[in-house]
């Protein structure tokens, strides 16, 4: 079952963010959804969509988010199983940015 999602996505302009976040939230298994928009444009917005909940559908998501007219460009993130495990800092890490 997946708990996390995060979803880089093209949406337009309309429905608004607070439309698609609450769209998102009615869905079965959703207990929380953030939408941050990071880039606009005359046509379309960037959005990065987190979703959290107890039994996410990626298909029932990416469903609702084509009726609303958006457009999953990639999936950054997935958390599934009984519980989220939360990202570790490793000394790798700091040598990536070098």
């Amino acid at each position: 079952m997946i708990r996390r999602l995060v979803l880089d996505v093209l949406k337009p302009h309309n429905p608004n963010v607070v439309e698609l976040s609450l769209a998102l939230s009615e869905l079965n298994g959703i207990e929380g959804v953030n939408v941050i928009i990071y880039e606009i444009d005359q046509q379309v917005e960037n959005a990065k969509v987190i979703i959290a909940g107890n039994s996410i559908d990626f298909d029932i998501v990416k469903k609702k988010l084509e009726e609303m007219g958006a457009t999953i460009h990639s999936v950054d993130e997935v958390a599934a199983g009984r519980r989220i495990v939360e990202e570790v800092r490793t000394p790798q890490d700091r040598s990536a940015r070098i």
